[in-house]
């Protein structure tokens, strides 16, 4: 009974521990968003044992700046004189202009009015008899009234790139056209008319995209369709090309996002197994994102706080990616093998050690949890080369926060105007953010994007230039 009884608290144990790391969890020490920190019962990043990056809030010293540059030719000048009268009485309108003291710029939009066009088309008859009537032009609807492509470009952008739900966008509209608006079909419509289309670039952009030597890749959730099921935002970005599929968290949707099947250069990812599985035959190799390792020793130290091991190799890896940053940013094609050898030494040290105590639970692997830390021991050691890539080609980013960045709209999306009821819709707005976000990277004007998109000629990245 006795031992039964000790079993017995022992589990209970076990259980109460596993609830209260389950309920630790945070976006310091594990992969969910910073938004979840402030949910009931979560315990904020704060006062964590390994230590953080040190960098205080706000611009960091050396980043560039913006400010405001001055115009050498503005688009109006107005002239301000002195008013009155002199000290002597005399009227200061009559006085002689000696010259400019000062200027000052004002940028500002100017008032929006709406504009309407009529376009008359006109019937003649030719001396033979027969008549002819214009052509209308393309950006003009057959509707007798309709808004131009400019309201069209602004309401795509309010809703793909600024997440404006579409009933205040359509007021948006309205307030800035001095109208009703347009409807929210209307502009429901427009997206799909728009994903169609730039469809050709993004598909160029997803051809760039498999040629390319560094991607980066990763998922996120998101609910999509009429019953709200839970799917899956897949991406794969460059620092100059981006691109966002819709489906799952499977091989099958791997495959369909079309991306790895043909991809032969390095995959950075985090530890999901589907990146490492064998059907991408062409890939070069992969770098596991740092970041998350940081996230996942950082967990490690706050389950095992008398432990070195999780500092150290929390430590090691920092150490590595700013060595890495600033070789990359001397023009250094590594790291010095001086810095990045003590780094690397140091590292592998703390999850030998970190192997040696932490123990596996016995039993089937698939079927025991193993304790926290054992796993991410596991998989440095047995993947080391996938860890320490950068090290030796600073072309390869250390982490993925790229790819994280880039699928961090969607959730923002979901988070203001809840779930999307149609898939085919949602994949029409990945196309059009895939769009839009190259643009960006590209330093392109993005409404005028839009613009061309809907007009009939979309923007599309250049070549690439042989290396």
């Amino acid at each position: 009974m006795l031992e039964e009884l000790r079993a017995a608290n022992a589990r209970l144990a076990e259980r109460v521990a596993a609830l209260e790391r389950a309920a630790g969890r945070n976006s310091g020490n594990s992969s969910m968003p910073p938004s979840t920190d402030d949910l009931p019962g979560r315990t904020k990043p704060v006062g964590r044992r390994v230590k953080g990056s040190g960098r205080s809030r706000g611009k960091q010293p050396g980043a560039p700046g913006s400010t405001l540059a001055w115009v050498g030719e503005p688009d109006e000048q107005i002239a301000h004189r002195p008013q009155g009268t002199c000290g002597c009485g005399a009227d200061l309108a009559d006085a002689a202009e000696v010259g400019i003291e000062r200027s000052h710029q004002v940028h500002d939009l100017p008032e929006i009015r709406i504009k309407v066009r009529q376009h008359d088309l006109y019937r003649v008859r030719c001396g033979c008899g027969r008549e002819h009537v214009a052509v209308r032009a393309g950006a003009v609807s057959a509707a007798p009234a309709s808004y131009g492509p400019t309201i069209r470009s602004l309401i795509v952008y309010l809703l793909i790139y600024q997440h404006v739900p579409v009933a205040r966008c359509v007021e948006l509209i309205a307030d800035l056209t001095g109208g009703t608006g347009p409807s929210t079909g209307f502009a429901h419509g427009l997206l799909a008319r728009c994903a169609t289309a730039v469809r050709q670039t993004v598909t160029t952009i997803k051809a760039l995209i498999t040629l390319a030597h560094v991607v980066g890749f990763d998922e996120t959730t998101l609910r999509a369709g009429p019953a709200g099921a839970k799917r899956h935002v897949l991406s794969a970005v460059t620092d100059r090309l981006s691109v966002f599929h819709l489906g799952g968290r499977d091989l099958d949707s791997f495959r369909e996002f079309g991306i790895l099947p043909g991809f032969a250069g390095i995959a950075v990812h985090d530890r999901y197994q589907n990146y490492f599985h064998p059907n991408w035959k062409r890939l070069a190799g992969h770098q596991v994102c740092t970041a998350h390792l940081l996230r996942d020793y950082t967990d490690a130290a706050e389950s095992y706080p008398d432990a070195v091991w999780p500092e150290q190799a929390h430590r090691a890896l920092r150490g590595l990616i700013h060595a890495s940053n600033q070789a990359r940013a001397a023009g250094q094609a590594e790291i010095a093998s001086a810095v990045r050898g003590p780094l690397i030494d140091s590292f592998r040290h703390a999850v030998r050690v970190g192997l040696a105590e932490v123990r596996p639970h016995p039993g089937p692997r698939h079927r025991t949890a193993q304790p926290p830390g054992r796993t991410l021991l596991e998989f440095c050691r047995d993947h080391e080369p996938e860890v320490l890539r950068f090290t030796t080609d600073t072309r390869i980013w250390p982490t993925n926060n790229i790819s994280e960045r880039g699928l961090r709209p969607s959730k923002t999306q979901q988070k203001i105007s809840g779930r999307l009821t149609s898939e085919d819709i949602t994949q029409d707005r990945l196309d059009i953010r895939s769009y839009i976000d190259t643009m960006r990277k590209h330093g392109a004007d993005v409404l005028a994007g839009i613009h061309a998109a809907l007009t009939g000629n979309p923007w599309c990245p250049p070549e690439p230039v042989p290396a």
